[in-house]
């Protein structure tokens, strides 16, 4: 069975933004949410993991991504 997470993708063409202006307007947002909800940005020797912390989150994304990917393949069915 084909599945778009495995399925060759064509060479990108011009778009419309440049997402690096998305991540650093996402990054400035997220660090101001941080820093009202824990009183900080994110330090070092906090007492975490970040490798560990790094890893989960990496999987949660993953998850998520998997998510998305099947629910556009569903959608495409539903129509």
């Amino acid at each position: 069975m084909s599945s778009p997470a495995t399925s060759a993708q064509p060479k990108p063409k011009p778009g419309k933004d440049d997402v690096i202006d998305l991540v650093i307007e996402d990054f400035r947002a997220r660090a101001e949410m941080c820093s009202k909800d824990y009183g900080t940005g994110l330090q070092t020797f906090n007492g975490r993991d970040a490798l560990i912390d790094l890893y989960q989150e990496l999987m949660d994304a993953v998850m998520y991504l998997r998510q998305l990917i099947a629910e556009e393949d569903r959608r495409g069915e539903q129509e």
